[in-house]
């Protein structure tokens, strides 16, 4: 079962991080060329925000239930603090990717309530950006020790 989880953990990443070069792109172009916010944007958006969410849930479950490292890391909290590989996958990289998920749902949400679409445009394009450079950053902090693909 954690193999199984890992596996989609680690492809579900592929996704998000295309879904944002597409929503950051479309959202930016938006912004700049005061375009209107269709419902494809929306949808966009909506999906974006979602997968962040899968990836969330099914991180968590990987967490709480399934890691052996992390399982590991609250036997021994003081001596897991001590080994930077086994601190990023304890506490930095939850930590970062939850900061993430909330920048990028606060973004949905605040760019929903909008209603001038270049307004709309310019929230998703900030907040979005923000996001999606604490969840690169909180992938590639812990690229040393994991592999970038699994099967």
């Amino acid at each position: 079962m954690y193999n199984t989880v890992l596996i989609i953990h680690s492809w579900l990443r592929v996704i998000i991080l295309v879904l944002a070069v597409v929503v950051l792109f479309k959202s930016l172009m938006g912004w700049l060329n005061k375009g209107s916010y269709t419902k494809g944007d929306n949808a966009l958006s909506a999906s974006f925000v979602g997968f962040i969410h899968l990836q969330a849930l099914l991180g968590f479950t990987l967490y709480f239930f399934l890691s052996p490292i992390t399982a590991s890391a609250m036997k021994n909290f003081g001596a897991a603090m001590k080994n930077s590989a086994v601190r990023y996958w304890a506490v930095e990289h939850i930590l970062i990717m939850l900061i993430g998920l909330v920048v990028a749902q606060i973004g949905r949400s605040k760019a929903k309530k909008l209603t001038d679409s270049t307004a709309k445009h310019k929230t998703s394009f900030i907040f979005f950006t923000i996001a999606i450079v604490l969840i690169v950053g909180g992938i590639f902090a812990g690229a040393a020790s994991r592999p970038w693909f699994r099967m």
